[in-house]
């Protein structure tokens, strides 16, 4: 897939009541790859229930997981686990650097290096590798009913499930802002988990 393909994800309706809380689910159709899927908490994992899972996959993308504490309904970034095939990722990030791109997610998987971080906006974010780009929209910060997104360069499969899945964590943190503003509230999560 080269040059700018967008496309779109609408929320499902809720499948019901799991094990692990309601599920949520966003469905859309990306071209050349087919249907694909963003969906938590999952069930493919016996987790403790203070935990989340997020899972995407489609037709021709590779199942792509991220396990982390439960924070507002969204695995956290930190010590939260990233699986492409259920091959684990490498992730790390300075959480004492200001500024988006020196707080920005570093991964490594599959031989990648990639960078995701904030772009524009708390609803907005981009995944980038050397010749490709997935840019991610949410129409909301909490409980969006779309999620619109454009790959660009040689982005494939691969990267695409990277960014849908991390659409679902809570990323809010990325940012010097976003992390003051969730500061309260995650330390309030961890201490009650005590």
């Amino acid at each position: 897939m080269s040059g700018g393909v967008s496309f779109e994800l609408h929320r499902a309706a809720s499948s019901g009541k799991g094990p692990h809380g309601d599920t949520y689910s966003w469905v859309g159709h990306v071209e050349g790859l087919g249907r694909i899927e963003l969906a938590f908490p999952t069930e493919y994992s016996d987790y403790p229930s203070e935990y989340c899972e997020v899972a995407a996959r489609g037709e021709s993308l590779p199942l792509t997981t991220y396990l982390g504490l439960r924070y507002l309904r969204r695995p956290l970034l930190a010590s939260g686990e990233l699986r492409v095939d259920w091959d684990p990722a490498e992730l790390s990030r300075n959480v004492w650097w200001p500024g988006r791109r020196g707080r920005a997610l570093r991964i490594s998987v599959k031989g990648r290096e990639y960078t995701y971080a904030e772009r524009g906006g708390k609803r907005s974010h981009e995944l980038v590798r050397a010749g490709a780009a997935v840019h991610m929209r949410r129409s909301s910060w909490s409980s969006p009913r779309t999620l619109s997104g454009t790959a660009m360069g040689e982005a494939d499969a691969l990267d695409i499930s990277l960014a849908l899945v991390l659409e679902g964590v809570y990323t809010r943190n990325l940012t010097t802002r976003g992390a003051l503003v969730s500061l309260p509230g995650r330390f309030l999560n961890r201490f009650s988990s005590l």
